[in-house]
């Protein structure tokens, strides 16, 4: 069993996911006179799920061991209502923001990551007048909270938001991570590690997942796309109203947001999966391998089980790299961003990454890892290979991105994305597969998911689950290929 087993930082890269953020310094008291109104919004405020159907989001929060800065254990996050409205011509989001919370503690005041380029015009919590602060990334209601309440904090905020640096040395994470707008005024969001607070107020870290709902204004024809089901879409006055709501709880990294000139194509998987997939309305309906859709997720179901979610889709914007995000597959629009290979791999984490979430960013090689081994199985089924050919070929080159950016358990915090949490830990799910056999491998890999859907795990408890499983004692097998700075010798 696991003994307290050596921890570390995290990172990302090679078949595509990830990205960050950072920012400024204002502080808002209740409106007076001369006050700016904040925006009409759309839809009125608070449509927070009801209490009874929170308890599905409520988690066992921490600080995080890479990234300490971004959010904080107090807050627990149960529901956010996010009102969204952009303006093209302006570059301009106004917003009004809902947020239904637990407090784990007893507290003076209440901290959230929020980016000062957004000016709060207004804020209540439960209904009554707060005061806030924002200093870079950090939001702060002077508000004291008792442990195990639940509050409502409103916020009305508007301006142009901007992406924040990101941890990484990737060339894809160059312009930053969270809010982004295009040449043509268009939006989209990635923000792994972080990034969410660029765009709305968050506890912004994977060991806190929420229920979202979302209505999305923007002039017709364009149309805002978010995670989950698409509820409702009308067009009235010439704006174009989307609302989505997703029900199952999810972390703010996984939470995105587009607002653009899309087309929307609707596919269903074999086993009934209805898939969305949303393009440039100018270009292909299903440009490059985005037809592929159905086929990955009926790939991915035989090997993993059910899908774990009510919906897929699939986002393609002006990027250059590829993520997941719950519900939703966001993919640049460049050849290999469009490939099949990277779909199976960002559909892959709906299973690791999303339905279960990593409670720490030091263990994002639990998401990259898998989803990095099954694309591999799928590539070589298409060439034809033994999935332990494609092994050898990767294992080539892994010892070098271990050595330059740290093992994948404990990564260099400022190499965020890199090759190394993606290939070692998918040589080490191959030499797993020839230590326990197939049956055990395989079990291993469909059980986790579904033992833990909803929920988030650290190294520890998925690494306990994996020698409980299948009856194997392997901390030093983990210890070696996920802690040593030297690839572990392999079977």
């Amino acid at each position: 069993m696991r003994r307290g087993a050596r921890t570390g930082g995290l990172l990302a890269a090679a078949a595509g996911c990830l990205l960050l953020a950072a920012c400024g310094g204002v502080s808002w008291q209740p409106a007076g006179p001369g006050a700016t109104a904040p925006p009409e919004p759309t839809s009125s405020p608070g449509n927070a799920a009801p209490p009874g159907e929170l308890a599905i989001a409520r988690n066992d929060t921490r600080a995080d061991s890479v990234y300490p800065e971004i959010g904080d254990p107090l807050v627990d996050a149960l529901h956010y209502d996010l009102d969204l409205a952009w303006t093209p011509e302006e570059d301009r989001l106004a917003a009004t923001e809902t947020l239904t919370f637990r407090a784990t503690a007893d507290a003076e005041r209440i901290p959230l990551d929020f980016n000062e380029q957004l000016a709060i015009s207004g804020a209540t919590l439960d209904g009554a007048p707060a005061e806030v602060a924002v200093e870079g990334n950090d939001l702060t209601v002077a508000h004291p909270v008792t442990a195990e309440r639940q509050y409502e904090l409103v916020l009305e905020y508007a301006g142009t938001p901007a992406s924040a640096p990101a941890p990484s040395a990737r060339s894809d994470f160059a312009q930053g991570v969270g809010w982004s707008i295009t040449d043509e005024h268009e939006t989209w969001t990635l923000q792994e590690p972080y990034g969410a607070f660029t765009w709305y107020a968050a506890n912004d870290h994977p060991s806190d997942k929420a229920l979202y709902d979302f209505t999305l204004t923007v002039p017709a024809p364009w149309a805002g796309v978010a995670n989950g089901v698409l509820t409702s879409s009308t067009t009235d006055g010439g704006r174009s109203v989307n609302t989505w709501h997703l029900a199952e709880p999810a972390a703010a990294y996984l939470v995105t947001v587009a607002f653009g000139d899309f087309q929307h194509t609707e596919l269903e998987s074999e086993s009934g999966v209805p898939i969305q997939v949303w393009t440039d309305a100018d270009g292909e309906a299903l440009p490059g391998d985005t037809s592929f859709a159905p086929g990955a997720i009926d790939w991915l179901e035989r090997i993993l089980g059910p899908y774990p979610f009510d919906s897929f889709g699939v986002l393609v914007v002006d990027n250059d790299s590829g993520m997941e995000t719950q519900t939703m597959v966001t993919l640049g629009d460049s050849p290999y961003s469009l490939s099949a290979a990277v779909l199976v791999h960002e559909a892959a984490h709906h299973w690791y990454g999303d339905t279960v979430t990593p409670a720490d960013w030091s263990d994002v090689w639990m998401n990259e890892g898998m989803a990095m081994y099954l694309q591999g199985m799928w590539e070589a089924e298409q060439e034809g290979i033994p999935i332990a050919r494609k092994m050898d070929d990767w294992a080539d080159f892994e010892s070098g991105l271990r050595a330059a950016a740290g093992p994948p358990g404990a990564f260099d915090p400022a190499q965020f994305g890199d090759g190394n949490i993606y290939y070692g830990p998918a040589l080490m799910w191959q030499e797993l597969r020839e230590r326990i056999g197939e049956k055990k491998f395989f079990e291993v890999l469909r059980e986790w998911p579904a033992a833990q859907a909803n929920d988030t795990a650290d190294r520890e408890e998925y690494l306990d689950w994996i020698e409980d499983t299948t009856g194997e004692e392997l901390s030093a097998f983990f210890d070696d290929w996920l802690l040593d700075r030297a690839t572990p010798p392999r079977d």
